[in-house]
């Protein structure tokens, strides 16, 4: 990895009075949005690239937090000085979504109808009520058009909708391992995971806060099942193979035998440990709704009718969740449309977290990227905006 860090970095809370509209036909607000951002704003406001969070990640894409020990920043390996989000040249924009776990309003914050934690009372939200609150942060920043929206997974998503949504105020959609809708698998195996948590007797109907618990049993199972989904078999089998825990059978069906199980709970309890149950029921939920076909007769092309960003529209080759095959579908609905795209087939061993790694080929290509859109733009001297009044 080149480049250096942004360093020590502190979050912002942008308050919204406005309601926002919702798909379900409901609104929501007033509710509170966390922020972070790294590099500056140029004078014209033309550099400022949005970046959109997956699943469990947040705001804090980069840089660290003044004397936490491991707290970098979910996407730091790309986003910094000299990396290739070079934030000597762009402005980082990170959003934490409305329902998440990580400051935003969410769950776990107090209903003001009944003074009591939302709970399962929260209403559901999509990929576009995202879209449209990120739109609305963008605004308070007074930046008319974003260099970049970019995102991985559930981010590449978002970013997509903001190509849709969006067209005149981005110049560039850069997704990453992502998919035009989830396949009736990926929807089954939020399902699986989703009634590991509804299920839990401390899940209380999603109001388990009242009762001072936490359905860890049921976080920690969902957490596996997605965990497992995220990585290739050949990365399981380098890793793990079939090493046995204690180099030894201990015949015990309800005991740890093997590598990859004791792996698997570890991470099934770290993430019981910071993540809401709740709002894991409400990113997998937004996830499975996202079809931006569906509006256009099940025809992608005329969903991205719209679109005016060039795109960078890259996938990983041992990615079964969301395949290369699901990448080339967008692709080719972007270049029926006569849109400027490029696209990058990265041979890469680590499954579906492949575009949180320091891979350098696909480090190369979004260097490259990045490059190409800094080329027309000026360089942030003159000018510093690393944050607004809210």
């Amino acid at each position: 990895m080149t480049g250096r860090s942004v360093g020590d970095v502190s979050p912002q809370s942008f308050h919204f009075d406005e309601p926002l509209p919702l798909r379900s036909g409901a609104s929501f607000g007033p509710y509170d949005l966390m922020v972070e951002t790294y590099g500056q704003l140029n004078a014209d406001r033309s550099n400022a690239v949005l970046v959109c969070h997956a699943l469990n990640a947040s705001h804090h894409v980069a840089g660290t937090y003044a004397g936490q020990a491991k707290s970098e920043g979910w996407w730091d390996n790309l986003i910094g000085p000299g990396k290739p989000l070079d934030t000597d040249r762009f402005f980082v924009i990170g959003v934490n979504n409305l329902g998440s776990c990580f400051g935003s309003t969410g769950p776990m914050h107090v209903n003001p109808a009944t003074g009591r934690a939302w709970g399962a009372d929260f209403p559901v939200v999509t990929v576009q009520d995202w879209v449209d609150a990120q739109a609305r942060v963008v605004e308070r920043f007074g930046i008319l058009k974003l260099a970049a929206v970019l995102g991985g997974s559930l981010g590449g998503m978002q970013a997509l909708d903001w190509a849709l949504r969006y067209p005149e105020r981005l110049a560039h959609c850069i997704a990453i391992a992502t998919a035009p809708n989830l396949s009736a698998q990926n929807i089954a195996f939020n399902e699986v995971a989703r009634r590991a948590i509804v299920t839990d007797p401390d899940f209380h109907g999603g109001h388990f806060y009242a009762h001072g618990v936490v359905p860890k049993r049921g976080l920690r199972v969902a957490r596996m099942i997605g965990h497992i989904t995220y990585l290739s078999d050949d990365v399981m089998a380098e890793k793990f193979g079939r090493e046995l825990k204690t180099g030894a059978l201990g015949y015990s069906t309800q005991e740890i035998e093997f590598q990859i199980e004791s792996y698997l709970r570890y991470q099934g309890d770290k993430f019981s440990d910071y993540f809401d149950a709740n709002t894991y029921l409400l990113i997998t939920r937004a996830l499975d709704y996202f079809d931006p076909a569906s509006e256009h007769g099940g025809d992608l092309a005329r969903a991205f009718a719209s679109a005016r960003a060039k795109f960078l529209i890259a996938s990983f080759t041992t990615d079964w969740r969301f395949s290369p095959q699901r990448s080339r579908e967008i692709v080719k609905a972007l270049l029926d449309n006569r849109l400027d795209v490029s696209y990058a087939e990265i041979d890469a061993p680590h499954g579906h977290d492949a575009f949180l790694l320091d891979d350098p080929r696909y480090h190369g290509v979004l260097r490259a990227y990045f490059e190409r859109i800094a080329e027309g733009l000026p360089r942030p001297t003159g000018f510093t905006l690393k944050g607004v009044a809210v």
